[in-house]
């Protein structure tokens, strides 16, 4: 009888409310968690400085984007896939991106875990394709997230948007969020005619839905390099 796989090791980096989940579900997807940072321990990235060898296969990141910068060339560095759930750091994707290269390392990372989320956005995109050759049609997005929320608009309506440039959309998309109690996130797509209105709509009951995503990720990054996001790990294929 051939022994089973052992699991595979990860390092929960930022330990909130979706580091916790994620540790909580860890087991359940095969996983034996190595260590736990967040700002306690990791201020500056010095945990991660601290660790020696490869401590674990694969990191999930659910931190913030000023930790973000400082984790990802620590984790790099020790040879460390990386699943980031963190947003609003996209101002230095070129730079983490270069270093993932230049380590030979994978990442998955998106704006938004949910499985919904990856196939809401190809839905999307079908339908601005569809509304691109209809004129008289205006386009918005909106998000609904907690108060807690530091990024307005969310990476995801920015994914939204982007879908739809990506179909061909060329009109103004006009995008807006709210900020309110403890919502884990709504996004709604409009198309507004002369007479009619379509929306397609996606919202997120349980937050838990963020943890499996990630944890899919990482089953699924582990192997494998390169930079990657969630329409690659559910195999839709580019969102160009």
């Amino acid at each position: 009888m051939t022994a089973p796989a052992p699991p595979l090791r990860l390092l929960l980096v930022g330990y909130g409310r979706m580091g916790r989940l994620v540790d909580a579900l860890g087991a359940s997807y095969g996983f034996d968690i190595t260590g736990r940072l967040d700002d306690t321990n990791n201020a500056g990235g010095a945990g991660i400085a601290a660790l020696s060898g490869t401590p674990a296969d694969v990191a999930i990141d659910f931190s913030i984007a000023e930790a973000l910068v400082e984790n990802l060339p620590r984790l790099a560095a020790l040879g460390i896939d990386i699943v980031v759930g963190t947003t609003g750091w996209q101002a230095h994707a070129v730079q983490l991106q270069a270093i993932a290269a230049n380590a030979g390392i994978g990442v998955v990372a998106a704006p938004n875990f949910s499985m919904g989320v990856a196939l809401f956005q190809a839905l999307v995109q079908s339908s601005a394709a569809l509304f691109e050759g209809r004129p008289d049609y205006g386009a918005w997005i909106h998000e609904l997230h907690h108060a807690a929320k530091r990024d307005a608009p969310s990476g995801t309506a920015l994914a939204l948007q982007a879908a739809m440039a990506h179909a061909g959309y060329t009109r103004a998309v006009d995008v807006a969020s709210s900020r309110a109690g403890h919502v884990p996130g709504t996004h709604t797509v409009g198309f507004d005619g002369p007479s009619e209105t379509v929306t397609l709509t996606h919202t997120v009951r349980d937050r838990s839905t963020f943890a499996h995503g990630a944890l899919t990720a990482a089953r699924w990054l582990h192997g494998r390099r390169g930079w990657f996001g969630m329409r690659d790990v559910l195999g839709l294929g580019p969102a160009s």
